[in-house]
């Protein structure tokens, strides 16, 4: 008989946990505050590196009904529109790092987690008020009343993670002061080179950038930039922003790259913000995951991506192990995945990652499920 083991989050991270998670033998329940899986959010870079540990947790087949698979990773100069870096995917990825990139909407992602997965196991407007223990074990209290006392909790509930404050107190996160826009355009609007391609504009400062890659088969173009911005007082991190706003801060770069800022009819602005890497991960019975651990800036694409790896190898650690064994296998899952994650949340925010060339093999070649667990 597994071990229970509850999720708080039905994020990516979440999702991925549980299904790593019962894999592994144990009993599992998801906590997710919001009421349903709406289709908000973010669309989502999934790199080799995470199509490779998504395919061992079964869902790639579903992915790929509607994703896209960029021909290159290219980086373009904001004026000239000189290439500085040109890495074939594709193909030419699946053949190198055992899969391909996709670029798909998080939604859809999250469909394909929730599939794989009984519907008991995600229990829906559960937002947690309050964790501490009972017995030994891990116990957290919801806004509507409940209650849950599990075997293990796993906090994959972002970067503002209430399991986070629960384990080490509470802790603001950083604003970068950069804001973020995202839209998406139908790709029969734009007319211009490597639509099929996941493209990266660097600006003349590392505060202006323009990233584009393909959705829906290529029938859709997704678009992100940012632009600096002093503070944000906003209550929210994420509103509507102002297309205007937008293409006054890139007035002055290439035709190619303002005409996928001419094409956005709507934008959403989101604030920036980062954390230092953690020092621990887990006490007792309770453990971090994702964001709640490691939240990182866009601009290397592996947000998404460390979460997901995260999931698989607390999976692995967790194979077989019984209630005296889980301060050990959590011991294993961090000591696996605290480099590595903390490589690539500075790499990230130091925004210089394959700008002009580069060895891509750190990140795209990892396996979350052949990386070595240390007892």
């Amino acid at each position: 008989m597994g071990l229970k083991i509850g999720i708080n989050g039905g994020g990516v991270g979440g999702m991925a946990a549980a299904i790593a998670l019962r894999q592994a033998g144990h009993d599992v329940l998801v906590f997710e505050q919001a009421s349903s899986f709406a289709r908000v959010g973010a669309d989502i870079n999934l790199t080799p590196n995470s199509v490779r540990a998504l395919a061992g947790l079964g869902v790639v087949a579903a992915l790929e009904q509607t994703a896209a698979r960029p021909t290159h990773r290219i980086s373009r100069m904001w004026d000239s529109g000189q290439e500085t870096s040109r890495l074939e995917m594709a193909d030419t990825a699946q053949q190198r790092y055992g899969a391909p990139q996709l670029t798909i909407h998080r939604a859809d992602l999250i469909h394909a987690l929730k599939e794989k997965l009984p519907a008991d196991v995600i229990r829906l407007g559960r937002r947690v008020v309050a964790i501490g223990l009972d017995h030994d074990k891990p116990s957290v209290s919801f806004a509507d009343g409940s209650r849950e006392t599990v075997d293990v909790l796993v906090g994959a509930d972002g970067i503002h993670s209430p399991t986070r404050t629960a384990l080490f107190g509470p802790e603001h996160p950083q604003f970068t002061g950069l804001v973020s826009y995202r839209s998406v355009v139908d790709s029969s609007r734009l007319s211009i080179p490597n639509m099929e391609a996941f493209t990266k504009w660097w600006g003349p400062t590392p505060d202006l950038q323009i990233v584009t890659f393909p959705l829906n088969r290529g029938r859709e173009t997704f678009v992100f930039s940012t632009t600096p911005q002093k503070d944000w007082l906003h209550e929210s991190w994420t509103m509507a922003g102002d297309v205007n706003e937008l293409r006054a801060a890139y007035v002055n770069f290439h035709p190619e790259a303002r005409a996928l800022l001419d094409a956005c009819t709507e934008v959403v602005k989101s604030a920036l913000y980062v954390r230092d890497p953690l020092p621990r991960w887990s006490s007792g019975c309770i453990t971090l995951l994702g964001d709640a651990c490691h939240p990182m800036t866009p601009f290397m694409a592996q947000g998404a991506a460390m979460a997901i790896e995260d999931a698989v190898v607390l999976g692995r650690a967790m194979t077989g192990v019984g209630f005296d064994g889980v301060k050990a296998a959590l011991a294993r899952y961090e000591h696996a995945r605290r480099d590595r994650t903390a490589r690539v949340q500075l790499g990230s925010r130091g925004n210089e990652w394959l700008k002009e060339g580069g060895n891509a093999d750190w990140v795209y070649a990892y396996d979350a499920w052949s990386e070595p667990l240390v007892a």
